[in-house]
Order: structure tokens, then C-alpha cells, then sequence
């Protein structure tokens, strides 16, 4: 169930999707972001980051909270550094602030037992693509405490993929859906590797 409504929510339409837990850099250059991120500093409180698709902005985006600032330039710019921490729905944008706002509701899961072999499953895939991809197995106590949302953030997916498991209320759909990107993801690296392989022998990529 969502909760009661929170209004003049700071709102930070971007090129990019934030997931729960996922560390997320910012450059802060424009005023308006300077003056929303110096608000947030100061009564320590999160922003909403949404993604500003070429189709408009979406309305389900992640909370983030600053975790660090890296950089303050004399001219009020900002590096900082974010951290998702939960999933938000726009109910109705705002414009009294002097920066982008709205009307939002926080998102839950919906109340149903996690699927212990999809959570296996998700995981054991998780873990031969990180091995795959870096030559290092995942530690078995850590990867055994890991969501969907975990697992999620340390692989560059796309934007869409990346929305899709924000937009979903449910744990156990999420590790379906991260397992079958874990997949596709595992095939990309084996064509990657293949075609490697065909270059270096004859200097051609046979799609056969």
C-alpha cells in the first residue's frame, strides 16, 4: 500500500533511472538544483531522482538521500554523492518552489512470502555473471542477504530494464526479471568473447 501523500518532495528529472541502494554521483551545476540540493543538506531529507525519458517524465522514481559531498565550489556547485533508498510515485507536479517539486506517495511491496527457490535461482545467476565479468565470485554470506534491487545496482542495465524494476511492487517478480537480464546479460559476454576470438584469428566476426 502507499503512503499518505508528502508534499513539496524535491523532484530531480534526469537522464537516468536510481535504483534502492544503488550509489548514484551527482554534478550539481544549475541554480536550482544548487538551491534543492542546499535545502536537502540542511534538513537532511531525501529527493526524488525520475527519469526523463524521451517519451516524458515517469512517475514512479527512487528517493535518494546525499551521502557525501565530495566538492563544493566557491560558485555553489555541488559533487555529491547519492544513495536510492525507496520508490516513490508523482502524484501531481508542483511550482511554487524555486526548484522542481510534487506531490508524491512512497510505494510498498505487496504482502505475499518470498519465493525462496526464485531467490536462489536469481542469486546463483547473479553470482556466475559477476564471476564471468571479473574473475571474482560474489562472498556466499553477502550474496545470501542481497535483493533484486542489490544485485540490480552493480550491473549496467538500461534505462527500461532499470524503470521495470522500479515500477514493480513485488520482490519475487523483481528476481524473475533481474535473473532473466542476469541471462541475457551472461550471452552478451559469451558473443563479446567469441567475437574476440574470431578477430584475433582471421580478423572476421562470423555470425554462423
Amino acid at each position: 500500500m502507499p503512503d499518505r501523500l508528502v508534499r513539496e518532495f524535491p523532484l530531480f528529472p534526469l537522464a537516468l533511472v536510481a535504483l534502492p541502494g544503488e550509489v548514484v554521483p551527482l554534478h550539481i551545476f544549475e541554480e536550482r538544483y544548487k538551491t534543492m540540493m542546499e535545502h536537502c543538506l540542511a534538513e537532511e531529507s531525501e529527493f526524488g531522482i525520475v527519469w526523463l525519458a524521451d517519451d516524458g517524465l515517469r512517475e514512479i522514481g527512487c528517493a535518494c538521500e546525499i551521502t557525501e559531498v565530495v566538492e563544493r565550489k566557491d560558485d555553489g556547485q555541488l559533487d555529491i554523492l547519492t544513495r536510492g533508498t525507496r520508490p516513490f510515485q508523482v502524484v501531481e507536479r508542483e511550482d511554487q518552489l524555486p526548484y522542481p517539486a510534487g506531490t508524491v506517495t512512497f510505494l510498498h511491496d505487496r504482502d505475499e512470502p518470498l519465493d525462496d527457490p526464485v531467490a536462489a535461482l536469481a542469486r546463483e545467476t547473479y553470482a556466475e555473471l559477476v564471476e564471468r565479468a571479473t574473475d571474482n565470485r560474489p562472498e556466499a554470506l553477502l550474496l545470501a542477504q542481497m535483493t533484486a534491487y542489490d544485485m540490480a545496482a552493480t550491473v549496467d542495465f538500461g534505462l527500461e530494464a532499470k524503470q521495470g524494476l522500479l515500477d514493480l511492487r513485488s520482490e519475487n517478480a523483481r528476481l524473475r526479471l533481474v535473473t532473466r537480464l542476469f541471462r541475457a546479460a551472461m550471452k552478451r559476454i559469451e558473443f563479446v568473447s567469441h567475437a574476440q576470438t574470431r578477430a584475433r584469428s582471421n580478423g572476421k566476426v562470423r555470425f554462423t
